[in-house]
């Protein structure tokens, strides 16, 4: 039995898409980000960071979406989130899932959280240089995706789209949102189209892609 602690569409989500795609027993429990309750002190003993998400395995708390995402894959070979250790494939999973946690994951955290710049909004400059730093992940993607897609790792689904479609739907809102490239839009339809990502919406409660 795993725990889960969440918030809704944040990047929690990958690590509840990837629990639902392997169907191990799981339990949720909802930190309230409108009732501060990442910053709970019985919250912050779990996670320190006072972030979502935290994973309890085996009554062990662990962090970071992408890790969690690597030790769910690892522990449930079975359900293929993952390729098997020593092949190629298995290298170019790691090499994805780093490069999206160093680069995207990192660019959104400053674009959603402009006092970590130091300021209430981002002067036009900044969010400027921020919007053109995820674009051009967005460009990179696609053009790997055109030509050696439609997945990440080509013909084969693995967790590593899930991580990439959880970024990608964070792009809704932003001035050019990412189904304006061709390939990734592809991706992200495939991955929407699978049931754990409809089961999610559901437990979750998401509207909006």
């Amino acid at each position: 039995m795993y725990t889960l602690y969440y918030s809704p569409g944040t990047a929690s989500m990958v690590v509840h898409l990837a629990l639902l795609e392997i169907g191990a027993p799981y339990q949720l429990a909802l930190v309230d980000f409108d009732k501060q309750a990442q910053r709970d002190p019985i919250y912050l003993k779990l996670n320190p960071n006072g972030l979502v998400p935290t994973l309890v395995i085996d009554g062990r708390p662990r962090i970071e979406s992408a890790a969690l995402l690597t030790m769910l894959a690892e522990r449930h070979p079975e359900a293929g989130l993952i390729p098997p250790t020593g092949t190629p494939e298995r290298e170019l999973w790691q090499q994805w899932v780093g490069y999206l946690s160093n680069t995207l994951m990192s660019a959104y955290r400053l674009w959603f959280y402009p006092a970590e710049l130091g300021s209430e909004e981002h002067p036009p400059a900044i969010r400027a240089a921020l919007q053109r730093k995820i674009e051009s992940v967005w460009d990179h993607l696609d053009t790997h995706l055109a030509a050696n897609g439609p997945y990440l790792l080509g013909a084969q689904f693995s967790g590593a789209d899930l991580l990439l479609t959880m970024l990608m739907r964070w792009s809704r809102n932003m001035p050019r949102p990412v189904t304006e490239w061709p390939a990734l839009k592809n991706l992200a339809d495939l991955v929407r189209a699978r049931p754990s990502w409809k089961k999610l919406y559901e437990l979750e409660g998401l509207t909006e892609w």
